[in-house]
């Protein structure tokens, strides 16, 4: 049975192929390319606005980021442990299987049964679940060990998968048995050919070239709003400058990130347009502060200067942060002193401001024994985020003007990832977006003490720990009042603050330009969608 499913999966794929063959797709330039069509690979921006073409979520977010009815036309708790959702009627995948709450669960356990994910983000929510049934064909009921108000937020980047792509009896949420999966859990291999890539949403994938592009097209099945577009293209330029040019070239519809300092030009040619959208990314930096010996740190004492909270403050005064937002971001983005913009859930009303101060940086050092300084490597993309090699060189400069030999290792985002993983590193780049929409984001993943059974401190590559902030962390995630919440969190911003495990260097503004006939609706969670881009009328 799951053979042949499969096989009129394939079947269904080439028949929607040649319907759409004659159609003028829609071309997308991407600044940075998806490292893989698997959902549940690695929780990161490129990635997961991709695979939301084709895999939808229990619960969605609007433009703004607030929380909208997906495959869940509802949801709600019955107890401070338990949430109820409601499947929507009529969905189906892209191969004419019906959506089934047996779906979900399949989901949950693949994302519990996927040792190629990065960072373990998807395993971390279902850490958090005591049990899951399924009462009947529309309802999911989600049991979870401690309460979990953040539930419905984190199910915004779950994709649903279809459960005939692994060989199965009856599935029931039972981790210890596979769920009742007795095949192979599918690889992230085999979702980048197309064989397992079958879910509820607007598109299909028709194909994916590492390198060279990635081939979409309508799903005539999908149970929502159909998007305009029978074919889209999206191809990875990672270069600002022909990005543009294939922009006015004719080559590309729609590009993401063009320049800021070429934002007036598009302005002032005719038959195009922008948009501009804050976002919620914070660009930043981690301190391997967990080792004693850091790979990438020199110091004539032979310590690992990081692990010394003096030094930490002291490169964080070193970064002249509105220089590199005025003269490198062209006025794109905004100085961050906390992870989140100000007037976000659970972040300060008034943070400390993170202020230019290299002649007490120098002090600093010498307090903390390093008046001459030290050598280190600062290790970062180059295709990832906007401008993040210029960025990484302004910060050496800036560091080596107290006398910290800083050094500068750029590469590309395949390469960079995995290494970052196996802390190969000692001062890595790092770009997160809160996609919650409050604090308790950046601090669950990147802040708290490494607890991945817990779903905790999984991308804590610095092995930073401070069990009286992993404490007052706990009880805020478990708290469902949302003032006693929003204090907790606050209160661990501050003792984040005060350590600076990672230091903060600015909020990106997100910048899409299209052709004329065209116009787009910017995300602050950055998401490039084809289903964004919509015929002027």
């Amino acid at each position: 049975m799951i053979v042949s499913r499969l096989r009129y999966a394939a079947l269904a794929t080439l028949l929607g192929a040649a319907a759409g063959a004659h159609a003028q797709p829609l071309t997308i330039a991407l600044a940075s390319e998806p490292t893989a069509m698997d959902p549940h690979y690695h929780q990161a921006t490129p990635n997961n606005a991709m695979t939301a073409h084709i895999f939808e979520t229990l619960v969605a977010q609007d433009a703004k980021m607030s929380l909208i009815p997906g495959l869940a036309s509802s949801w709600k708790t019955l107890d401070d442990n338990t949430w109820e959702f409601k499947l929507q009627d009529g969905v189906k995948f892209s191969n004419g299987e019906p959506l089934t709450p047996q779906d979900v669960v399949f989901t949950f356990c693949r994302a519990m049964n996927n040792p190629e994910s990065i960072a373990g983000s998807y395993a971390s929510v279902v850490k958090k679940f005591a049990d899951v049934q399924t009462p009947d064909d529309k309802t999911i009921i989600i049991k979870t060990h401690k309460p979990y108000p953040l539930l419905p937020n984190d199910l915004t980047r779950m994709g649903i998968l279809w459960s005939g792509i692994a060989e199965h009896g009856p599935i029931s949420f039972d981790l210890e048995k596979q769920c009742g999966v007795t095949g192979a859990w599918p690889k992230v291999v085999d979702f980048n050919h197309g064989k397992v890539t079958i879910g509820t949403g607007p598109f299909k994938l028709k194909s994916y070239v590492k390198g060279t592009g990635i081939e979409l097209e309508r799903n005539d099945l999908y149970w929502g709003e159909r998007p305009e577009w029978t074919q889209v293209k999206f191809v990875p330029v990672p270069n600002a400058g022909p990005r543009l040019t294939g922009l006015l070239a004719g080559d590309f519809d729609v590009v993401e990130s063009p320049a800021a300092r070429d934002v007036q030009r598009i302005k002032n040619t005719p038959g195009y347009g922008y948009v501009v959208t804050p976002s919620v990314r914070v660009i930043y930096f981690q301190f391997d502060v967990g080792r004693e010996n850091s790979p990438l740190v020199k110091a004539e004492d032979g310590k690992n200067p990081l692990q010394d909270v003096r030094v930490r403050r002291a490169i964080s005064m070193a970064i002249d942060r509105q220089t590199i937002v005025d003269r490198i971001m062209d006025g794109m983005a905004m100085p961050a002193n906390q992870f989140l913009p100000d007037g976000m859930f659970g972040t300060l009303p008034n943070p400390p401001k993170l202020t230019y101060d290299p002649e007490g940086a120098k002090k600093l050092l010498a307090e903390a024994g390093y008046p001459n300084g030290f050598e280190l490597t600062l290790s970062s993309t180059n295709d990832r985020y906007i401008n993040d090699g210029q960025i990484t060189q302004a910060v050496a400069q800036y560091l080596s003007r107290v006398g910290i030999k800083a050094k500068v290792d750029a590469m590309t985002r395949s390469v960079y990832f995995p290494k970052r993983a196996k802390l190969e590193f000692s001062v890595p780049m790092g770009g997160w977006s809160s996609e919650t929409g409050e604090a308790s984001s950046f601090l669950q993943y990147w802040v708290t003490s490494f607890a991945p059974e817990l779903g905790m401190g999984t991308s804590n590559y610095g092995r930073y720990s401070n069990p009286e902030l992993d404490k007052v962390f706990r009880e805020a995630v478990t708290t469902v009042d949302d003032v006693k919440r929003a204090a907790l969190l606050q209160q661990a911003l501050r003792m984040t603050l005060e350590d600076l495990p990672s230091i903060p260097l600015h909020f990106e503004s997100s910048i899409w330009a299209f052709r004329k006939g065209l116009t787009y609706e910017g995300r602050a969670d950055q998401y490039t969608l084809a289903t964004s881009v919509k015929s002027a009328k």
